[in-house]
């Protein structure tokens, strides 16, 4: 079994559904309103867990009723939260409108997760332990930056996702083995909007770029060689919201299985189109035989799609 550790966030999604979403100084009407736990960590976690691995938690939650239920859904999910903090104050909150096509806006509150700021000397022993090391950008940078450095220290391969868009410092890329943005991501890292072009640039700081397209699918890039294009199967979204993590948490497992770069993102790409299909983040994950009959059989993943 593929282990994994999570090095990441834990949020509280507070998610309201919408015909569409406000703009600036305008109020909608809400069709409902859903509390869904979450946090690209958490959600990266729960993702993985699912696909069949083996995953730890790095992280804090608040002292709250919200921390509460966060680590009870990770735990729920298999997840090991030994290691995962309880902070005064308020757990971390992603604010989320999803509108009638499944597209979302989200502000996050960081709380609790604010105050991982560096690794204890359990969190580094944790990680050691780990095939693969999983993180994003809703931690502080500094705990981000030990985590990729201490990673590759002990020889355990580092996948990043770098969300919240921000520039990344030297000596993080120096520490990544795979980076993960998605289009919108990536072009935010090189300035360039071509996702082929974006991905080349990238190669330049990382041995290995997936660039995440949505629908359309996503581009495997390597040093030394062309860009590999995986389309995504075709499906209607009902909300978007996590499928993101479920990639990449899906990939991780795949790829820690041994598969091909090419099979191994068109496995986390299954996994992302059954989420899509379901309303929340955590919530909307498939379980591994779930991801392992629609891969076998796509024609039943895409059959509602029109």
């Amino acid at each position: 079994m593929t282990s994994i550790v999570v090095l990441g966030s834990t949020n509280m999604d507070l998610v309201t559904y919408v015909p569409r979403a406000p703009a600036l100084g305008e109020t909608v009407t809400g069709r409902s309103f859903r509390t869904i736990p979450g946090g690209k960590g958490a959600n990266q976690a729960v993702a993985a867990a699912r696909a069949g691995a083996e995953v730890a938690m790095i992280g804090a939650v608040g002292a709250d009723d919200f921390g509460a239920r966060l680590r009870d859904t990770l735990e729920h999910c298999a997840v090991d939260t030994d290691l995962l903090r309880t902070a005064e104050g308020s757990s971390g909150t992603a604010h989320i409108v999803v509108d009638d096509e499944g597209g979302n806006a989200i502000v996050v509150v960081p709380g609790a997760n604010g105050t991982v700021t560096s690794l204890t000397h359990g969190d580094e022993a944790l990680i050691g332990t780990a095939d693969a090391l999983l993180l994003q950008l809703e931690l502080p940078l500094s705990v981000v930056v030990e985590g990729a450095v201490t990673a590759r220290r002990l020889g355990v391969r580092t996948v990043l996702t770098p969300a919240p868009a921000q520039p990344l410092p030297p000596e993080l890329l120096a520490a990544v083995d795979l980076l993960v943005p998605n289009e919108h991501e990536a072009t935010a890292l090189t300035g360039l909007t071509d996702p082929r072009e974006a991905a080349q640039a990238l190669l330049r700081d990382v041995p290995e770029v997936v660039v995440t397209l949505g629908a359309a699918g996503s581009l495997y890039a390597v040093r030394g060689a062309e860009p590999v294009a995986v389309p995504a199967p075709r499906v209607r979204a009902v909300d978007t919201t996590g499928a993101g993590d479920t990639f990449v948490g899906a990939l991780a497992v795949a790829l820690g299985e041994g598969r091909p770069a090419p099979e191994a993102l068109a496995w986390a790409q299954t996994a992302a189109a059954l989420s899509v299909q379901r309303e929340g983040a955590s919530t909307s994950m498939p379980y591994r035989v779930e991801i392992e009959a629609a891969f076998r059989s796509p024609h039943t993943l895409e059959a509602d799609a029109v």
